[in-house]
């Protein structure tokens, strides 16, 4: 009988096993997320203004992560983690202009247009415009707390930031971004929540947060502190779907052990919306 039961999960397995190696994928490389009135005459939002869409190509409905890069507002590129691909789902990675060519209000103007675009063409691809998440590490975390948080941005785009499925940072600022502040000729260790700090932002309505840090004592600065309290502010602005996760033994650079958890995220609220689970 036990002989019987192991060749049954074998067959089992290997069904599965079969069924996912069938997923295919297509990928578009450097898409310009802006029309092209917004994109001639200025060279710079030409080149980095772009993104990558990987996403199955045989499936339907399927949900897809936009993923902004960390760099500190200031390097980096755009990015399509590996660790997020072959998982069922979509992964827009995005570019954005970095500073100091271009100030820390317009870079989180550039995240909410890749955001909108996700919204208006996911669908050309199979996706589902009810299952946007946005994700990234560091100063893309940030952001896409900012943009989630702050109406206007995706307001600027007539979409409305509560159609986010679900917003999962990797170690974001919730303070205003210490490049920003160095804008204003502030140092990294005086604080300052102002407009551009998703944490003055705090507001019940948002949509579900999942905040993952590294440890507090490893973090940059304090970065986990700056999460909690976000968390505890979204709580008492009466939001009933804030998480945050403290990853024990990691510091800043977080990322691997936390992509396991964004994609457990995005099941689970694909579920609940009602979708099949990639």
């Amino acid at each position: 009988m036990k002989t019987l039961y192991f060749i049954c999960f074998l067959l089992i397995f290997s069904v599965g096993a079969s069924a996912q190696q069938k997923v295919r994928y297509g990928l578009e490389k450097n898409v310009s997320y802006y029309d092209e009135a917004t994109v001639r005459g200025n060279a710079y939002i030409r080149e980095r203004c772009r993104l990558d869409l990987y996403y199955p190509v045989n499936r339907k409905k399927f949900p897809a992560v936009v993923w902004f890069h960390g760099g500190g507002l200031t390097g980096g590129d755009k990015e399509l983690p590996e660790a997020l691909l072959r998982q069922g789902i979509a992964v827009i990675g995005v570019g954005y202009r970095l500073s100091p060519k271009a100030s820390g209000e317009e870079i989180i103007r550039d995240a909410a247009a890749a955001v909108a675009w996700a919204f208006r063409n996911i669908s050309r691809f199979g996706g589902s415009d009810s299952l946007i998440f946005v994700s990234g590490h560091s100063a893309g975390a940030y952001l896409g707390m900012m943009l989630t948080l702050d109406r206007s941005y995706l307001r600027q785009h007539d979409l409305e930031a509560d159609r986010i499925a679900g917003l999962i940072p990797f170690s974001g600022q919730a303070i205003t971004h210490f490049t920003i502040r160095k804008e204003k000729g502030m140092k990294d260790t005086q604080a300052l929540v102002d407009k551009f700090a998703p944490l003055y932002h705090a507001r019940g309505d948002a949509p579900p947060m999942l905040l993952i840090t590294g440890n507090r004592e490893l973090e940059m600065l304090g970065r986990y502190e700056e999460n909690a309290y976000l968390e505890r502010m979204m709580k008492l602005n009466g939001h009933k779907e804030t998480q945050l996760l403290e990853l024990d033994g990691y510091g800043h650079n977080m990322a691997y052990p936390a992509f396991p958890l964004l994609l457990n995220e995005v099941r689970r609220i694909t579920r609940r919306l009602g979708y099949p689970a990639p």
